[in-house]
């Protein structure tokens, strides 16, 4: 619909590494306020490249980013306030509680100690981690660290959620709990940007899709827009004809650039 807003918009992106390194070329798209929208690809294709740039871990080469109306290089604490962000590795303290953990992201914000317990209450209660708020983070299973992780990343209540591979290494039952968690957030009005390698996660939750390859964007749209444009019956036949990759059996990519230098970039 026209009136429907542009909660991100992305326009011309790119990231040339140092030695010449390309690793986003030219990619633009936008995403709507309140979309569940999936970014899929290879390994390598630029994706996690993509995203750390959106939210302001890698800067970018050229292009624009706008989150929420507000431009990410010129204001990039504004967009702090405006986004969370689930890595797919969990960086929990083994020695803190769920309850410890969320008071310091919440103090970390510079939230109120009232809104602070509101949060607190709430997130444990979204992540079904009410029982077990008061042990300590070494006790809990993998799935469980995943609801943590999640409910970390929403202490601030921000209006658009990035998830990179937030179901990885979790059994079905585990991943239909963080499905669930996710439906609920997207239902409450929340955008949420997802990476995901599981074609089925991305069926089952986006609205919309994008498939990038070689730091391009070659396909994007509804699920079952992309079925019908590309002839296929599934979304990883569509995966596999517009990257010629089988999740399963990418090749290293011997041009990525040095992880380490990332930080620096």
């Amino acid at each position: 619909m026209p009136d429907e807003k542009l909660i991100i918009e992305v326009k011309d992106l790119t990231k040339t590494y140092p030695g010449g390194t390309e690793a986003v070329r030219g990619v633009t798209f936008h995403v709507k306020e309140g979309e569940f929208f999936g970014f899929l690809g290879p390994n390598g294709a630029g994706k996690s490249t993509t995203m750390n740039m959106m939210v302001n871990l890698v800067k970018k080469t050229s292009g624009s980013i706008t989150i929420d109306g507000i431009d990410l290089e010129q204001h990039p604490s504004e967009i702090y306030k405006r986004i969370g962000f689930a890595m797919q590795e969990i960086g929990l303290d083994e020695t803190a509680t769920a309850r410890e953990m969320l008071q310091l992201h919440g103090r970390l914000y510079h939230l109120s100690s009232e809104r602070i317990s509101e949060q607190i209450s709430k997130l444990l209660k979204l992540v079904e981690l009410e029982k077990v708020a008061d042990r300590y983070a070494s006790t809990y299973s993998g799935v469980m660290r995943r609801r943590l992780d999640l409910a970390l990343s929403l202490i601030h209540e921000p209006r658009i959620l990035f998830l990179d591979e937030p179901t990885q290494g979790l059994d079905p039952h585990a991943r239909q709990l963080i499905w669930n968690h996710l439906r609920e957030l997207n239902r409450q009005g929340m955008t949420i940007f997802l990476t995901t390698h599981f074609m089925d996660e991305a069926e089952q939750l986006c609205e919309r899709i994008a498939i990038m390859d070689k730091g391009q964007i070659v396909t994007e749209g509804t699920v079952a827009g992309l079925l019908a444009e590309h002839s296929c019956k599934t979304l990883e036949e569509v995966f596999l004809s517009t990257t010629g990759s089988n999740l399963g059996e990418e090749e290293v990519n011997e041009n990525a650039a040095d992880p380490y230098a990332r930080s620096r970039m």
